[in-house]
């Protein structure tokens, strides 16, 4: 059975040609690019060539480039770094539906005499921009929003966003993980202080991220040690990894056009499908600016993770808008934020795309979805009850 793979917010298969370019440089050229011999010097090349590669997709400057282990760890070395920069600072900002990488540790800092403020969302998932202005004031030390929501795809207006944070001298972080080589970004023109990106949502290996920091802006380090990356993160550079999350970027900035409309056409090709086969559906964030390749569509009145069974017997691969750990059939924080229905929240599914998808992939949902909703709809007795009008 081949498999058909719309889970791409969740991680990305690498990209051939991304897995070339790393490829030696674990046998061959393994080096330590911070040795002064010439075969470590050689290595270290590459890594230059990476980061500039990856300034070049956002837009910033290759010394503005940190390389870390992933988004969360980024995530966690810009919000603690503001708060080290700013000690006599104890406000802290985010959002309700903001991944669990920056929830957590904000709610952990609310623990340690922080005072965190978690914004509010409509029912499209759009900020609720008054609220923003009313709560950040002059003990704000960072305000950390996301570029693009990973359930919804909801994209955040984070430049207004900026606007209104510098008026009071605090430091704006956003995790752009979902946004990066889907959307333009170009932080030369951006109000963003910190940005977070994570290579394996871009057709890069698992275990590689950057944190942008716009030059002038201060910066204490997460992890100490070494002298690597110009002081700013210790430990040994994972190369291979490095040079594959270059590549990977290199590739996303030619391929961002084709994200944007045979993508953004299969996607709304998709839901608009589901929508007019399949009774009591709706999009969530439907009514918002989105990210081209997400789908969070909600059935009434049937499990998500049932769903999802039957989609992975016929070898389709999505995800379930709702968390379900140990037992507990809570739908995720970002419905819940948004105010969906409980009957609709606990029936939701993510079909993310990538520039890999087809349009035979996106027929055989299409064709085999409807089925698996009505099989499941039978269960319940208010699906039942659905069917029979």
């Amino acid at each position: 059975m081949r498999e058909i793979y719309l889970d791409n917010n969740a991680t990305t298969k690498v990209d051939e040609v991304v897995f070339e370019e790393m490829r030696p440089y674990f046998c061959e050229l393994y080096g330590n690019p911070s040795s002064m011999h010439y075969f470590g010097g050689q290595v270290q090349k590459k890594v230059d060539e990476a980061r500039q590669r990856v300034a070049g997709l956002i837009g910033a400057q290759p010394e503005e480039i940190i390389f870390t282990a992933c988004g969360t760890e980024s995530d966690n070395a810009a919000i603690r770094s503001a708060l080290e920069v700013f000690p006599n600072k104890r406000h802290v900002i985010t959002t309700r539906v903001e991944h669990p990488a920056v929830l957590t540790l904000c709610r952990s800092l609310s623990k340690h005499g922080y005072r965190v403020t978690e914004l509010n969302v409509d029912s499209a998932g759009r900020l609720d921009m008054d609220e923003l202005r009313d709560a950040v004031d002059d003990n704000t030390a960072i305000v950390s929003i996301m570029y693009a929501n990973n359930e919804t795809g909801v994209i955040f207006p984070i430049e207004e966003v900026g606007r209104i944070v510098k008026e009071k001298g605090a430091l704006l972080h956003t995790d752009a993980v979902q946004a990066v080589g889907k959307i333009p970004l170009n932080m030369a023109e951006s109000t963003v202080d910190m940005l977070s990106l994570s290579g394996h949502k871009l057709h890069a290996p698992k275990g590689i991220g950057i944190l942008y920091v716009r030059k002038g802006v201060p910066f204490r380090p997460f992890l100490v040690g070494g002298h690597q990356e110009k002081s700013r993160r210790a430990g040994t550079e994972n190369t291979a990894s490095i040079i594959a999350l270059g590549k990977a970027c290199e590739l996303a900035g030619q391929h961002m056009g084709d994200e944007n409309s045979r993508v953004k056409a299969m996607r709304d090709r998709l839901e608009n499908e589901l929508l007019r086969l399949i009774p009591a559906a709706r999009i969530n964030g439907g009514g918002a600016d989105r990210l081209p390749n997400t789908v969070s569509i909600a059935f009434e009145f049937v499990e998500g993770e049932l769903i999802l069974l039957y989609l992975s017997e016929l070898g389709i691969c999505a995800s379930s808008g709702s968390a379900c750990t140990s037992g507990s059939l809570e739908p995720s924080h970002v419905l819940r934020a948004m105010g969906v229905p409980f009957t609709c929240a606990h029936g939701s599914i993510r079909f993310s795309l990538s520039r890999f998808t087809t349009d035979e992939e996106i027929d055989t949902v299409i064709r085999e979805l409807p089925a698996i909703i009505r099989r499941g709809r039978e269960m319940s007795p208010f699906g039942r009850e659905l069917l029979a009008k």
